[in-house]
């Protein structure tokens, strides 16, 4: 992920739940979204394992356009991203080998695009969780809370 980037990159298709649940829900102003993989259109463009089969940088456009899905999730439910306040927590788990400990590296992806649409009010907390696995072996899978913005 090219840090110096400053025009977001483009949202996703809003994707279509793969289960029986919601993509977005909403709570008294806060916006709370199921988690998303790095798969646009049902076909993922990342599968397997961070330091195994994917590289880092693999892992982080993976966290990048799974970051994106919850973005293009949040837009269809409030009527665009211009009513999202705050990215107020991320988190993200990542598919990784035994011996990989640089979850957060792979994270950086994902916080990068936030930033990029938000600026300082998409510098969320954050925890970069490692897992054995995914489903259909995503890399990355995240889940957002933001505030929805008044007006």
């Amino acid at each position: 992920m090219d840090k110096k980037q400053n025009t977001p990159l483009p949202l996703p298709p809003t994707p279509i739940p793969a289960g029986n649940y919601v993509p977005v829900r909403e709570l008294g102003g806060v916006l709370y979204t199921a988690g998303h993989t790095s798969a646009v259109q049902n076909h993922l463009e990342y599968s397997g394992r961070i330091g195994e089969e994917l590289t880092v940088e693999q892992g982080q456009r993976a966290a990048a356009t799974a970051v994106l899905n919850c973005l293009a999730s949040l837009a269809a439910h409030t009527g665009g991203l211009d009513r999202v306040g705050e990215i107020v927590s991320m988190t993200g788990y990542v598919s990784a080998g035994s011996n990989f400990t640089d979850h957060p590296l792979v994270m950086n992806g994902a916080s990068e695009v936030l930033v990029s649409y938000f600026g300082e009010r998409g510098r969320p907390v954050r925890a970069a969780v490692g897992v054995a696995s995914l489903p259909d072996g995503a890399p990355v899978e995240i889940s957002l809370i933001a505030s929805r913005r008044d007006g």
